[in-house]
């Protein structure tokens, strides 16, 4: 019964390869033209962009297949993270889309798989519930820079401090025994984060790439100055005296080339302006 099960899954594995081999990949600039199309509301150009990446799915998901959860099921669930990278993309980003999807993609399929080894399946309204608590405990966290008490969550969330407790009980309840068995560890240490932002992340990285890139914009001069000032490049902030002792030039001069470059820099200004408040997403 095994066997048949198996090469069932193997032969579904197979023609859903042939099926998505027909879709060709995609130019960056056939991406870029996609996207604009997309935001303008075009359904084509989205399921266009989604087919032509689904192969990349297929390679993220063999990364996270293991024997208790399905393949074809981690793919699923890698396209439906595809499917809303590509509304999200943005081609005034100006970076591929693949570099994108990929975040989302694992973070849709990390999360599946998480959620697959739960051992105690919740109703949905219970598990809205619990979802907001663990939201709330990690966004109390990183703002008290300490863990939060119940009723410090049942004062953000306008609920019973008892009803915290409950839903935390009631989590713990599914996790695997050897968490169980560790009585130091409380069970709100062992819930999923789901304030992670891959887009955050992305959108750091990006901004950190394109700075970069203005650097090389500058003459070498420049580009010292400016990376030993706001530490870039992994430099350590230098004075402008300091400066000029190791570049054998007077502080002076070494604030007339920061101006300059400065200037150089705001002619480019416009490409980090998405930028400015990566933090808030």
């Amino acid at each position: 019964m095994r066997n048949k099960t198996s090469k069932s899954g193997d032969s579904l594995l197979d023609t859903y390869f042939k099926q998505i081999k027909v879709f060709p990949l995609l130019t960056f600039d056939e991406e870029l033209e996609l996207s604009r199309q997309v935001q303008e509301g075009s359904e084509d150009a989205a399921q266009k962009l989604v087919n032509s990446n689904l192969r990349l799915v297929v390679k993220i998901a063999a990364m996270y297949h293991s024997r208790d959860v399905s393949l074809m099921d981690i793919i699923q669930e890698g396209n439906i993270g595809l499917m809303h990278a590509a509304k999200k993309y943005d081609y005034r980003k100006n970076v591929r889309f693949c570099t994108y999807a990929c975040w989302w993609i694992r973070q849709f399929i990390s999360r599946y798989i998480s959620n697959s080894k739960h051992l105690i399946r919740l109703p949905q309204r219970k598990e809205e519930t619990l979802r907001k608590i663990r939201h709330t405990y990690h966004l109390l966290s990183q703002s008290m820079m300490h863990q939060p008490k119940s009723a410090d969550i049942a004062k953000e969330l306008g609920i019973s401090v008892q009803d915290v407790d409950s839903y935390f009980n009631i989590a713990s309840e599914s996790l695997p025994y050897e968490y169980a068995a560790d009585d130091t560890a409380s069970s709100v240490d062992l819930h999923e984060d789901y304030t992670y932002c891959p887009e955050r992340d992305f959108m750091k990285k990006a901004s950190r790439d394109n700075t970069l890139r203005l650097l090389n914009k500058l003459m070498d001069r420049e580009k010292r100055i400016i990376s030993y000032r706001y530490q870039l490049n992994g430099c350590e902030y230098f004075t402008l005296r300091e400066i000029g002792v190791k570049m054998n030039i007077s502080p002076e001069t070494v604030r007339q080339i920061e101006r300059r470059a400065l200037r150089k820099i705001r002619c480019h200004a416009d490409d980090l302006k998405e930028y400015l408040y990566v933090e808030a997403i």
